[in-house]
């Protein structure tokens, strides 16, 4: 794991407390990067999105999906992890705490903000550090990256339908032309994007397409720590009025995460999986995307919506959970424990 990777909670909250600085000093700078937008999109956003999302599509081997028959135990495990139970648990758990456990700390309207970001976190499936977090566990690497890949193929056509319909449920009003632009515009295009250069690298040498992106990375970062800063310098006064706000998104978002990993360690469990497909199969299942849910909530509801702020938490709280599951699997392993 790189010096960005393994401090990005780091990162995250040095860009949180620059972001909450600036947006006091300079509140105009910020209002005038709002104001770019066209159909919803804003432009600076969706140039730093694209610079966080760009790099794991081309990551995205769709060559290694032929061999998705081998061995379905653990591409079942996510697959039913991250469509048919996660995104309905985090809506769940975002209705439980934000109109019930923490109704008198909050307004009906930031509540229902939050629900919302909470929910696109939970139906954009897993985020480019699963190959790191794979790496960690000694997970089979080409079986994360067919786990990865069906995901994606699968995001395509899922992400936007179950996002409209949970969101429905708990009533919170989405522009249907707003989502699939969204899908389009962050799914699709980079989709199609890295699947291109993919096949040009591949064509140069071996290694041209690892060192491509070794090379992007850190440019990921950068894109995501500037997402950070603008988000919260819009949120500025929203947070030095309510500080405790951050800490009531992060309570359900860190119990999504450890509920999900252990259902799906159960499943594994249930399923007898090797430990190099039980392990990182666990961690995707419970990784959320964290880059698509900050884009396709800053095109829903804009830049100093409560929704994209609790994407923001989601980014906040994802480094370290993952990384004490990582250690959680490891140990299981070392005790012996088989899945």
């Amino acid at each position: 794991m790189g010096l960005f990777e393994r401090y990005l909670t780091v990162w995250v909250a040095l860009g949180i407390a620059a972001g909450v600085a600036l947006g006091r000093a300079l509140p105009d700078v910020f209002q005038a990067v709002a104001a770019l937008e066209v159909a919803h999109v804003n432009l600076v956003v969706a140039v730093l999105i694209w610079v966080m999302i760009y790099p794991m599509m081309i990551q995205i081997d769709w060559g290694a999906v032929k061999d998705v028959g081998r061995r379905p135990g653990g591409l079942v495990l996510t697959l039913v992890v991250n469509w048919l139970i996660k995104p309905f648990t985090m809506a769940v758990l975002g209705v439980l705490f934000f109109e019930h456990v923490f109704a008198a700390w909050v307004s009906p309207d930031s509540a229902q903000a939050y629900i919302a970001g909470m929910i696109l976190l939970g139906v954009a499936p897993c985020t480019a550090m699963v190959f790191v977090w794979s790496q960690l566990v000694k997970g089979d690497p080409n079986y994360t990256l067919v786990q990865v890949s069906v995901n994606d193929l699968i995001m395509v056509v899922a992400f936007a339908p179950i996002a409209a319909f949970l969101l429905g449920v708990t009533k919170i009003t989405v522009p249907w032309e707003t989502l699939v632009l969204s899908t389009v515009l962050y799914v699709v295009l980079p989709l199609a994007a890295g699947m291109a250069t993919r096949r040009v690298l591949a064509r140069r040498s071996a290694h041209a397409v690892g060192g491509f992106v070794a090379r992007l990375k850190p440019w990921s970062v950068v894109g995501l720590i500037a997402t950070v800063v603008l988000l919260f310098g819009f949120q500025a006064n929203t947070i030095l009025a309510q500080p405790l706000v951050i800490a009531m998104i992060a309570v359900p978002l860190v119990l999504q995460s450890y509920g999900i990993f252990f259902i799906a360690w159960a499943g594994a469990r249930m399923l007898r999986l090797p430990h190099d497909i039980a392990g990182p199969a666990c961690l995707i299942g419970t990784s959320n995307f964290f880059e698509l849910a900050v884009a396709v909530a800053i095109s829903l509801f804009g830049l100093d919506s409560g929704a994209a702020l609790a994407t923001v938490v989601g980014v906040l709280v994802e480094v370290p959970v993952m990384l004490s599951l990582v250690w959680l699997v490891n140990r299981w392993r070392t005790a012996g424990r088989p899945a």
